[in-house]
Parts: structure tokens; C-alpha cells; sequence
């Protein structure tokens, strides 16, 4: 039997990326997956794939910054599913922002908190009490290991938001925990998740590469299917006493 047969399993950021890994890998293990993100167009195109390739997909176009928003996913979600098992927060990121403190504005700067801390806390928001009411659920959020060292690619924005996602998971893992809900964080260095990722690594030059390798013991990046495998696991009953930590997919790099 597979890890998560018939769960179902919400990913936000889904429809492409490191949320469609994430959201692919989970199906994989037997989850019905709910592709969430604010572009329809994309969402349409990756449900369809998926759906055609055997996979057990919904979508529904959702922007985590807004709240009302987020509710009528949710409870649509568990209207037409019977249920919500698993979250996990992914959608997020520096989102196009600057990373040069000099260069980092208002508008960034409440562009990445809000969607990357305050989107998080509006999903944990909805799921949390329909998941109380079940007796459990997972929730796993996407972090990053600047959260508790510091960013390669991104801003001090990006840096403070993630810091509050893991405090979030922290927080809401001690309150929830005697519901049988586990809140837990995955925190992962410098991925290639697209072209953007790939635009930015290979804008730093190859001297700036190879000093970020040089302090990941692995001596290579991650990938998407390594960041979703450590969410399927914390996600899974195997991780069934396992909650309020994040954990670190980063081959070494920060060792504490």
C-alpha cells in the first residue's frame, strides 16, 4: 500500500515548479492532489497533464495573500473531497525582488512577506480547524535555509519572511498538537526549480558558483524531487512522531 493512499493532499504553488514536484510526488505515494495557485491558465494546463498521466488531481485558482480567498478553497476543497490531510505551504519565494538592501523597496519587501509568512498563516488558518475536526493532519511548510543562516540568491525580505515561517511552524505545532495535527518545515538551500533559478545561479559567474559549492559538502545544488521527498516523508505516518522542526535539504551546507 502506498504512504499516503486517498489522502488529500493541498499544495499552494502548485501548478509548476518546486510545488508541482512536491505535488507530483505526493500523488505518487496515492494522495488525491489539490494543485492550488493564481494563475488559472497554468493551473487548467497542469491539472489536465496530470490527470492525464494517472495522477488524481483538482485545481482551484487561489492568491494565499487573500483571505477570503483562501477560505472558499478550503472549504470547496473539503466540500468536494471529504477532507483535508495534508498541507503544505510552498508557494513563496524572492518573487523577481531585489536583493540589493539598497535597492529593496516598500512594495518588495510586503511582496514577499505577505505572500511567503502571511499566505502561509491564512492556509494554516483555514486547514487547521478542519483538520481538528478529523483528529489529525500534516502540515509541512516550505522554508529555507537562509530562515536560520542566510540567502544566496535573495534579500533580506526573503531572509525575515522565512525566519517567520518557521516560527509559524514552531508555534502552531505546540498548539495543535494534542488535535493530532503535526506542523512541520522543510528548509532547502539554492534549488533549480525553473528558469528564474537557473537565470540567477548562472548570473553570480562561475568564481561565485563555485565558492557556494565549496561550502555544501555534497559539492552539488538540489533538486525538486529531493525537496519533495523529505516533504512526502514528514507528510507520511512514518513522521508520525515528528513535529515542530525543520528540516534542513541542503547536502551539509549549514551544519549546527
Amino acid at each position: 500500500m502506498k504512504r499516503l493512499e486517498d489522502r488529500v493532499a493541498v499544495v499552494t504553488g502548485s501548478a509548476q515548479g518546486m510545488g508541482l514536484a512536491i505535488a507530483k510526488a505526493l500523488g505518487d505515494e496515492g494522495a488525491k492532489i489539490v494543485i492550488t495557485d493564481v494563475n488559472k491558465e497554468q493551473i487548467d494546463k497542469t491539472v489536465a497533464e496530470l490527470n492525464k498521466t494517472g495522477y488524481r488531481a483538482n485545481g482551484y485558482q487561489m492568491d494565499v495573500t487573500n483571505k477570503d480567498a483562501v477560505d472558499h478553497v478550503f472549504k470547496s476543497v473539503q466540500s468536494e473531497l471529504g477532507s483535508i490531510d495534508i498541507l503544505v505551504n510552498n508557494a513563496g519565494g524572492s518573487l523577481h525582488t531585489p536583493h540589493v538592501l539598497e535597492e529593496i523597496e516598500e512594495k518588495h519587501w510586503d511582496l514577499v512577506v505577505n505572500v511567503n509568512l502571511k499566505g502561509a498563516f491564512f492556509c494554516c488558518q483555514a486547514a487547521i480547524p478542519i483538520m481538528a475536526e478529523q483528529g489529525k493532519g500534516a502540515i509541512v511548510n516550505i522554508s529555507a535555509l537562509a530562515a536560520h543562516y542566510r540567502a544566496s540568491l535573495a534579500g533580506v525580505q526573503y531572509t525575515a519572511a522565512k525566519a517567520g515561517v518557521e516560527g509559524l511552524t514552531r508555534q502552531l505545532a505546540y498548539d495543535w498538537g494534542h488535535k493530532g495535527i503535526r506542523v512541520t518545515g522543510v528548509a532547502p538551500t539554492v534549488t533549480m526549480t525553473g528558469e528564474r533559478m537557473q537565470g540567477l545561479w548562472d548570473g553570480k559567474g562561475q568564481d561565485e558558483q563555485d565558492k557556494v559549492l565549496s561550502n555544501i559538502p555534497l559539492r552539488r545544488l538540489s533538486t525538486p524531487s529531493e525537496i519533495a521527498a523529505a516533504v512526502v516523508f514528514l507528510a507520511s505516518d512514518e513522521a508520525s512522531y515528528i513535529s515542530g522542526i525543520n528540516l534542513d535539504v541542503s547536502g551539509g551546507r549549514f551544519l549546527r
